[in-house]
């Protein structure tokens, strides 16, 4: 898959994730493992980019003894997911005519 493809869907997936409300690197990662694999290694240096974009924002809380980082998305995170869910509508109809299924819809 092409890398900034895969990183506008890792990006998107990240942003609908915390659109469901505020969460940290663990139970984030284990959310988006539903979706595509992802390292911690790979999950957090995206999270960090995210945040320096203005898409998310961060706390700390202490948690058993050790400071846990909760992400939540931003009014500029949620609008980058806006923007994202109507511009896939576009890339989702070229997606359909590419594996031919168009051409399947139209027959019927």
């Amino acid at each position: 898959m092409d890398a900034q493809l895969k990183r506008g869907l890792l990006d998107a997936c990240l942003l609908a994730i915390l659109a469901q409300g505020e969460s940290y690197g663990y139970r984030i990662s284990q959310s988006a493992e539903q979706f595509m694999p992802m390292s911690e290694s790979t999950l957090y240096p995206i999270l960090r980019r995210m945040e320096q974009q203005g898409h998310l924002e961060t706390r700390q809380q202490e948690y058993n003894g050790r400071l846990r980082k909760y992400y939540r998305i931003t009014p500029g995170g949620e609008e980058r997911l806006r923007t994202f869910r109507t511009e896939w509508g576009e890339v989702k109809r070229m997606v359909d005519y590419i594996m031919g299924e168009d051409e399947e819809n139209d027959a019927q």
